[in-house]
C-alpha cells in the first residue's frame, strides 16, 4: 500500500510534513491508472480524479481550508495554510 501526495506547492508539502504523516511518494501530478486497491491520495484533486482513485479501491484524503476569495490562486505558506484552518478530510467519491 503507497500513501501519496499530490501537491506541486511547496507550503503544501511543509504542511504535511508537519502533520508527521507517513508519505510514500511526494508527486505534482497524479496517474489514477498508477494507483492500486488499498493506495492512499492526499491532494486537492479535480472531483472526477478523486471519483477515479476511489473507484479503484483506493482512500482520497483532502487537503481541505477555509480560503477567502483574495487569497485563492496565491502561493501560501505552510503558517498561512494553519491559519486558513487546513486538514484532511476522507472523501469517498463516485460517479452517478
Amino acid at each position: 500500500m503507497t500513501v501519496y501526495f499530490v501537491s506541486r506547492h511547496a507550503g503544501a508539502r511543509d504542511w504535511l510534513a508537519r502533520q508527521g504523516l507517513h508519505v510514500d511518494q511526494q508527486i505534482a501530478h497524479l496517474d489514477p491508472a498508477g494507483v492500486l486497491e488499498g493506495d492512499t491520495v492526499i491532494g486537492t484533486l479535480p472531483v472526477n480524479l478523486a471519483a477515479e482513485v476511489c473507484a479503484r479501491g483506493a482512500r482520497y484524503v483532502h487537503l481541505s481550508l477555509q480560503l477567502p476569495l483574495d487569497r485563492r490562486g496565491q502561493e501560501l505558506t505552510a503558517d498561512e495554510l494553519e491559519a486558513h484552518g487546513a486538514r484532511l478530510q476522507a472523501y469517498v467519491v463516485s460517479a452517478v
